[in-house]
Order: structure tokens, then C-alpha cells, then sequence
């Protein structure tokens, strides 16, 4: 789907890594600092993971809506740069971690503050910020009322799930809602007013990295968490029997990995329902991210092929059988609707004929991760020399460790196999690996902020099968300096990659 066919290297980053004195990080100056850290060391690629509201285990690929922006983002200075908060409202964050986001921290003061920004936006905002809002509510209504109504009812409900909320609500009778917008009016109001502003503060960050040539690749998790706005609006999109209990379950078979497979729990799509609707809720969720990004990767991209179900009540994955999605239709209307968008699918693990011919056919580019490549195996297609133009290489993924942490916990024939093969003496695997990825015939090269660094296994953003501790790194100010700058728009330069 793309005619883009520019060489191009960047950074994954995700928002809440940046560093900043509120716990987490945020959309506001050191954001603008990194994206200026990426032009001068002449990067023109930043991938971010899932910018959505998250849940209990602070993951961005479980989220309670497919739409919504997470209001942890919203930059505290900002605010009080428009006059909507001061100083004295920020709370103090004198016993925080620089290295680690506080989720419950940030969890039990974000609200609060935001809450004192939108009292005074009701109060002496400008017609034109009032404009703005007004508009920003009518042009994102396919979703906002749902989402507004939805967390509103989560936060009256105690946090409880929808499939636990009255049941007059949980069914959306018309009675209901009706009734629970005109009670919830003001808490409803807030939410919008949370994602009006974590909106235009990511419309800002965009076109001041677009002004500098730097595209954001968005990423897009296939599934949808059971307790979110989008299965409780729409539950018909969703395998559901009448009593709104899903029928069946996402997962993945029983593998090499793993002899009982992976059960992840997510309600399946109901394709034909999806196509006979001509496929309106996946549009608009393509059209927000082709508004917030310039490239669209799609995690899981397989599931759109062929899916693996799992009855509901199965505590495994075992029982379990492929159905067929219906991507190429999806897609389809996708390029008729939006033309040539560079998009990238995750196409690792199981992949099959029907999943390359459905990537191909849409001109996706396919990854490669190149801490997989040195088992000793020449034919192993991770190796840069296997590669085709038609990918993107990552240094490693999201689930992966480090770079310097791979190394150190690598057997000696992997270590001495990387090191013939990039030639490198072991002293620094980090920027080895990178020179390696940089140097490959993929269209992009991506590596981590960890890896620029030279971290080590602390630094890793996600430990599979884990579900506590992940999500959390962050780096500090001071860490990036001209030496990083001047050794990453070295190897740029030199592999062509701008």
C-alpha cells in the first residue's frame, strides 16, 4: 500500500519513557526535546506502542478503549502555560524514581489535578479554545459518547467490569442511557475534556516532528480487552451470546513454546458482522490512527487472516480451532478509502502461505528482529543476509530484553557467532547490533532507546509471562548527549538512512 520507498532508521520510545518531574512521562517539553533529539542525529522514523487508557497492569495492548488517548499523558505544563492549572496544584513528586514510572502514583493524583485544569477551562476559557472543544466532541462522536459514557459508569460503578454493572446498563437499554447522561453529565464532560486535550497536545507533538521529518509509527493491538467501551457499545462486533457472556476466546496453539499454547483471553470478532457493516468500526479506528500517525504497524497481524478460538469456558488453549478472518476484505476497503499509507504487520511466530499472501497482496512491510538471528544458523531468516527490502528490522521488540542484556545471557556459541558476524569484540553488543540493522537492505531500522543507552536487563520495557513490573522504564535528563547524537547520525549517514 505504500510508494514510499526511502531508507529510514528512528527510535520505539513510548511517551510514558520521557523523562520529567511528574512520575511519568508526558506530551509536554521533553517530548518536543526528544523529537529534537531525533533530527539531529538524523533519525526520521519514532515508534510509540499503544497510546490508549490502560488497566490494572499498566499494559498498553489491554486497554479500555481502541479510541481514547491515556490522560496520563496530558502534559501538567501545558496546562498551566494556557492558564488551567498553576504550580501549586501540581502534586509533589519528591520521592519518585526517575528510572521507573509510579503507575500508582500517577493513578492517584492525575485525576485530581486534571479535574482542577477542567474547572477552570469551564471557567475562563476562550471562545475559541470553547470552539475548538465543541468541534473536536462533533468530529470524534463515532466513538467519544460510547467512551465518555463508558468510564464515566466505570468510575460510578466502583471500577467494577460493564459485565457486572445493572443490568439495564449493561445492556445499554434506551432508558438507561439516556438516564445515566443526564445523571453522569459533568463527569461525562471531564472525560471529554481529558480527551480534548490529550488530543491536541498530540496533534502538537505530531506536526513539530512532521516539521522536522520525522514520521510516528503508531502501533495497533488486534484485539480489545473484554471490560472496555468498544465490546460494551458494540457488543454485536463480538462473539456473543444473548446474555452478552463472550462465546469464545483469543489465544494462540500449543507450540515448541508452549505444550498447552497461550490463552490471552480477549473476545474474538464476529467477522461477518464486521463485513456486513461494511467493516465501520475498524474504519474509524484505522482513520484515527492514519490522524495521529504517518505509518500504522498492526500487532498480531495473522489474526486477520486466520485466528485461533478457543471456546470461553477452556482454561487452555488446547481446545481450540482456526477460523478465517476476513483481512483482505478489510484492507481492501482500506486502500480504497485512504490510497497508498505505509503500514508494517507483525508477522512473526506461525506464519503460513494465507498470512505472507495477505501481507504481500497489501504491500505491508514484514518485520524482522535481529536478537534472533545468531543460533549458528546460516539459514536462519533473521539474519540480515535473508533479508528483503520489503521489511522493517528492529533490534529488538517490545518483549524483548536489551541488547546488552541478550549478550550477557547468551550461550558462547551465540555470542561468538554475533560477534564473527558483526564484527564486533564484545565491548559494546549495543551499538554493534544497531551499526548491524542500520547497515541491512530493510527499508527502516528501529532500535530501542534502551540499546542508544548501552542498558543493560534492567532497562527492559517487558518481560513475557510476567505481569507486574513491565511498562515502567523510563530514561532520566542528562542521559542522551552529543556522543549519542554524533555516533547515531554517524552510522544514518553512512548505511543512507535519511
Amino acid at each position: 500500500m505504500t510508494t514510499d520507498n526511502k531508507r529510514a532508521s528512528g527510535i520505539l520510545l513510548h511517551p510514558t519513557s520521557l523523562p520529567g518531574r511528574f512520575g511519568i512521562g508526558q506530551l509536554g517539553d521533553e517530548c518536543f526535546k526528544f523529537i529534537d533529539f531525533l533530527h539531529s542525529s538524523g533519525q526520521t522514523l519514532w515508534q510509540i506502542l499503544p497510546f490508549h487508557p490502560t488497566g490494572f497492569t499498566n499494559c498498553p495492548y489491554s486497554t479500555i478503549s481502541a479510541f481514547s488517548g491515556n490522560p496520563y499523558l496530558i502534559s501538567y505544563d501545558i496546562l498551566i502555560n494556557e492558564g488551567y492549572l498553576s504550580e501549586d496544584d501540581i502534586p509533589k513528586y519528591n520521592d519518585i524514581n526517575p528510572e521507573k514510572v509510579d503507575f500508582g502514583k500517577v493513578y492517584e493524583t492525575v485525576y485530581q489535578t486534571l479535574k482542577k485544569a477542567f474547572n477552570n477551562f469551564k471557567n475562563k476559557c476562550s471562545k475559541a479554545d470553547s470552539k475548538e472543544f465543541e468541534d473536536f466532541c462533533k468530529e470524534a462522536d463515532y466513538w467519544l459518547d460510547d467512551y465518555t459514557l463508558f468510564a464515566a459508569l466505570k468510575n460510578n460503578f466502583d471500577g467494577k467490569p460493564w459485565f457486572l454493572w445493572d443490568n439495564d446498563i449493561k445492556f445499554r437499554e434506551k432508558k438507561a442511557v439516556q438516564n445515566n447522561r443526564k445523571v453522569l453529565s459533568d463527569e461525562i464532560d471531564f472525560q471529554k475534556f481529558l480527551q480534548f486535550k490529550f488530543f491536541q497536545q498530540w496533534k502538537a507533538v505530531k506536526k513539530y516532528a512532521n516539521d522536522r521529518g520525522i514520521k510516528i509509527i503508531s502501533d495497533i493491538p488486534l484485539y480489545i480487552a473484554h471490560d472496555s467501551a468498544d465490546v460494551w457499545s458494540h457488543p454485536e462486533f463480538f462473539q456473543m451470546d444473548e446474555t452478552l457472556n463472550p462465546i469464545t476466546k483469543a489465544g494462540v496453539p500449543p507450540d515448541y513454546f508452549s505444550a498447552t499454547g497461550q490463552l490471552w483471553g480477549n473476545p474474538l470478532y464476529d467477522w461477518e458482522k464486521l463485513k456486513n457493516s461494511d467493516f465501520e468500526w475498524w474504519i474509524e479506528r484505522i482513520k484515527l490512527n492514519i490522524a495521529s500517525s504517518d505509518i500504522l504497524r498492526f500487532d498480531h497481524f495473522r489474526g486477520f487472516s486466520a485466528y485461533w478460538s478457543v471456546p470461553w469456558q477452556e482454561e487452555t488453549a488446547i481446545n481450540g480451532r482456526w477460523e478465517k478472518a476476513y483481512g483482505s476484505e478489510l484492507f481492501e476497503k482500506v486502500r480504497k478509502l485512504f490510497g497508498n499509507i505505509t503500514m508494517i504487520a507483525e508477522d512473526l511466530g506461525l506464519i503460513t502461505d494465507d498470512v505472507i499472501k495477505l501481507r504481500d497482496d497489501y504491500g505491508f512491510l514484514g518485520m524482522k528482529i535481529l536478537q534472533f538471528a545468531f543460533d549458528s544458523n546460516d539459514k536462519n531468516d533473521f539474519l540480515p543476509h535473508n533479508y528483503n527490502k520489503n521489511s522493517i528490522v528492529y533490534t529488538g521488540a517490545l518483549d524483548n530484553d536489551t541488547i546488552n542484556g541478550w549478550y550477557d545471557n547468551a550461550n558462547e556459541n551465540d555470542k561468538n557467532y554475533f560477534c564473527e558476524y558483526s564484527v564486533s569484540d564484545g565491548k559494546n553488543p549495543s551499538w554493534d547490533m544497531i551499526r548491524s540493522a542500520w547497515a541491512s537492505v530493510s527499508q527502516y531500522a528501529v532500535t530501542t532507546m534502551q540499546d542508544i543507552l548501552s542498558l543493560d536487563s534492567n532497562a527492559r520495557m517487558n518481560t513475557p509471562g510476567t505481569v507486574f513490573g513491565n511498562w515502567e522504564w523510563r530514561y532520566k535528563n542528562g542521559d542522551l548527549n552529543e556522543k549519542h547524537i554524533n555516533m547515531l547520525k554517524k552510522i544514518t549517514d553512512l548505511y543512507q538512512r535519511k
